[in-house]
């Protein structure tokens, strides 16, 4: 079996990683900080000393990286190391970028003489742990079939969008979803906070009733316990609320809960909670009018 390279391990490439090797395949890791290598390599994962040898040992190359500007350092994009790496590779992108962005990169893959295959994946970390996530793939539809079984290891379903960028698009769209969901639940949280409610009575009504989610139950939960220890940072999740924000722009979409959604998670950012979890934008609220949890006045005391 050819060994599969995999580049950029952070909160979910390395769940992403660590299923492929328990799924069998031999895998060549390097990510920018050498924490998360290391514990790969003491899986069975070939710990390589830069991109450049990853792609030099391997057919297929996986990157889960946190923004475009890292994918092109990273691929060393506009030199002519750019296509001597890629070439004869498949390039398959799972990070989230602007779909113009990635449209552009197969471009150049491809004339580069690569292959190139996109496909974000939908979930966070607990997700990605499990091995259920939601993978969106777009390209080729020869290279998609090659790495379709590496996908399936990370996935618990592999949806075919068709050419690129319709990959980007779809998780754009999802992710509009997501980001108001879940600001939405923390603002009902912190109305909860204000009447004075029972938090863990407010808990069950939700998680009982027909709104209940994987998501919502995850997050409330961690709401209710003020763990904000990262599944989706407030940092990355205010990035994905940018590029929704600029391809609801570029056809003309109409996006105003997205707009609103979009300044929470920019104001909790800015007040220092970027690495938190994507449940801290109550804080953002919390911030507003300085109602906490822990100042909760029963319902009904003057």
């Amino acid at each position: 079996m050819e060994r599969v390279g995999f580049i950029g391990l952070g909160i979910m490439g390395t769940p992403m990683a660590t299923n492929l090797l328990r799924s069998g395949f031999p895998l060549a890791v390097w990510n920018r900080s050498p924490d998360a290598p290391a514990r790969l390599g003491l899986q069975g994962a070939r710990v390589m000393a830069s991109p450049t040898d990853v792609f030099a040992e391997c057919e297929v190359v996986l990157l889960m990286l946190a923004h475009e500007t890292a994918v092109d350092a990273v691929l060393r994009r506009g030199t002519a190391e750019f296509d001597t790496m890629v070439a004869g590779r498949t390039v398959v992108a799972l990070g989230t970028t602007s779909p113009t962005f990635s449209a552009g990169l197969e471009r150049d893959v491809v004339a580069a003489g690569g292959r190139y295959v996109e496909a974000p994946v939908s979930g966070s970390r607990v997700p990605a742990e499990r091995g259920e996530l939601v993978g969106l793939v777009a390209g080729d539809e020869d290279a998609v079939e090659e790495v379709t079984p590496l996908l399936r290891s990370m996935c618990r379903t592999v949806l075919p969008c068709g050419p690129v960028p319709a990959g980007l698009g779809t998780k754009l769209a999802v992710n509009l979803y997501l980001c108001t969901m879940v600001a939405g639940l923390a603002e009902a949280y912190h109305l909860a906070t204000a009447l004075g409610l029972d938090l863990t009575a407010f808990q069950q009504a939700l998680d009982a009733g027909p709104m209940a989610s994987a998501v919502s139950t995850l997050k409330l939960a961690k709401l209710v316990e003020r763990d904000f220890e990262a599944q989706a940072a407030i940092r990355d999740v205010h990035t994905n609320t940018r590029l929704v924000a600029d391809a609801a722009r570029s056809v003309g979409a109409a996006s105003p809960l997205l707009d609103v959604t979009r300044e929470l998670f920019r104001e909790t950012e800015d007040s220092g909670a970027a690495l938190l979890d994507m449940a801290a934008v109550v804080t953002a609220l919390e911030n507003r009018d300085g109602i906490t949890a822990a100042r909760q006045v029963p319902a009904g005391s003057p």
